[in-house]
């Protein structure tokens, strides 16, 4: 980037941001702020918290997004004037300070940028998230509790509220299954390409004679239903078990059967919830699970019938979408955007973005080209 002008570069940066405004239309964003801000006034507000509850995320989402697209503007115009000053005073440590922040602003502009890319019919939806341990026996069962881990560790650093539903742990050591939601607006828009089978290559810490191991786990990314979605379920359709919570180890958590499980028996779908001690709010919580997993269901046939009418493949988010190797070398590289890095310690510790951003990108070039 050296041989490009700075004001070129700055001019370039400031038409994009532009863009982005007009995308997401900030006196539209301002308006729903300011309906928001007075129904979170209302007296009345937390007489029903689940309601609540996403009224003020959804505020607090709208008013951080607008502060960010604001601030950029604001960063852009001080760099112009960083850049002037730093050749009128031919000041070298200035112009060093100026250049890292012109990178800084490359970088933040092109990830509000991919926010932009997010308008699939169900992607401003929250996100459920079930993560499952493939082949790989003891390792996989640690694998799956280690994407857990690193799934809860990005929403932690992106100040996303989470809950996990359900956890269902392995004899020996991690998770069989975990159900959680990331409770944020465009949470789904934003992790749906993590969908797929994560497979990890290391040295076993559960082999005596330190052999390398492979394993797999599944990540499954759904849209928490809401309101206005259509979905019937038959109660003569469902099975519904009730059993005692357990811990690590087998150790149980209640002392009463409250965790609830549901099948649904026309499809083979189940989930259940522990998390409640009331057997009928696990009982809920587990409905919602189902709900929207039955909607994901629906909207991929509907895809498919889609892809049939006009002749294409249908995209199969059932395979392997990401190596993580840790051993004889250390890298992670996603197998459809070819994104990589080479600390997977800072990835299992939650730094995904860079993974997010590049298959959002490639989401919407694969869909725009069918």
């Amino acid at each position: 980037m050296a041989d490009i002008d700075p004001a070129e570069e700055i001019s370039a940066l400031a038409g994009t941001l532009r863009s982005i405004q007009d995308v997401l239309d900030l006196d539209s964003m301002r308006k729903q702020i300011e309906e928001l801000e007075q129904q979170v006034a209302a007296p009345d507000l937390w007489d029903d918290p689940d309601q609540a509850q996403k009224v003020t995320s959804k505020l607090s989402h709208l008013q951080g997004e607008l502060n960010r697209v604001e601030a950029l503007g604001r960063r852009l115009d001080d760099l112009t004037v960083l850049f002037e000053l730093a050749a009128e005073e031919d000041d070298a440590d200035t112009r060093v300070e100026a250049d890292k922040e012109l990178a800084a602003l490359r970088s933040d502009i092109g990830a509000m940028e991919v926010r932009t890319l997010l308008s699939g019919e169900y992607d401003a939806r929250e996100a459920l998230v079930t993560i499952n341990s493939q082949a790989g026996g003891v390792d996989a069962a640690d694998w799956a509790e280690m994407l857990l881990r690193m799934y809860l560790r990005w929403a932690e650093r992106k100040g996303y509220s989470t809950e996990v539903y359900d956890t269902s742990y392995a004899e020996e050591a991690g998770i069989k299954s975990a159900t959680f939601a990331v409770k944020a607006p465009y949470a789904y828009g934003t992790l749906r390409g993590e969908h797929g089978t994560h497979r990890l290559v290391r040295i076993s810490p559960f082999d005596n004679q330190g052999r390398r191991q492979t394993s797999f786990a599944g990540v499954d990314i759904v849209p928490v239903v809401e309101q206005t979605d259509h979905i019937d379920i038959n109660e003569d359709d469902l099975r519904v078990d009730v059993y005692r919570s357990s811990g690590p180890g087998g150790q149980g958590v209640n002392t009463t059967d409250s965790a609830v499980r549901i099948t649904h028996i026309p499809t083979g779908i189940v989930v259940s919830c522990q998390n409640e001690r009331s057997q009928l709010q696990n009982r809920a919580s587990a409905m919602n699970v189902l709900q929207a997993k039955l909607l994901e269901r629906k909207r991929q046939e509907e895809a498919e019938k889609m892809s049939e009418l006009r002749g294409a493949s249908t995209t199969s988010w059932g395979t392997q979408i990401r190596n993580y190797v840790l051993h004889p070398y250390q890298i992670v590289k996603d197998l459809r955007t070819a994104h990589e890095a080479g600390n997977p310690t800072a990835v299992l510790d939650g730094d995904l973005d860079g993974f997010i951003e590049s298959e959002i990108r490639w989401m919407r070039r694969q869909e725009s080209a069918e």
